[in-house]
């Protein structure tokens, strides 16, 4: 069973820098984790939730939101089969829920979330 376990959430104030974490775990020799793209999501209250940043099983190529493109970053750890989002120059908009996600040919895996609130 594939799970995607997200971390490093928290209140941050505005500026400021977070790192959030997504821990992959029941990934098989036929479904390498590497074999998988991943995103990142999230979800602000009243709003649906949106893309924000995804990289490939590599980790070669990576593309972002308008919106955060310049301030965060993606990249992933195949070793440790962890995917990360460096997350600089913080603002209050960036509060919301981020979920990282996880996708291969017909099999796509959602974590459950974290939670970041952007506030002084």
């Amino acid at each position: 069973q594939v799970l995607l376990e997200e971390s490093g959430g928290g209140l941050v104030q505005p500026g400021g820098p977070v790192r959030l974490s997504c821990a992959a775990s029941g990934f098989t020799v036929r479904s390498p984790f590497s074999n998988f793209a991943m995103s990142w999501y999230r979800q602000a209250p009243g709003k649906e939730r949106e893309w924000v940043a995804g990289i490939i099983g590599n980790g070669r190529a990576t593309k972002y939101a308008d919106s955060v493109e310049g301030r965060f970053t993606i990249s992933r750890d195949n070793v440790k089969k962890t995917l990360y989002l460096q997350m600089d120059s913080l603002r209050s908009e960036d509060t919301a829920v981020y979920y990282c996600y996880a996708t291969w040919i017909s099999r796509e895996y959602w974590g459950q979330g974290t939670q970041v609130i952007v506030s002084s």
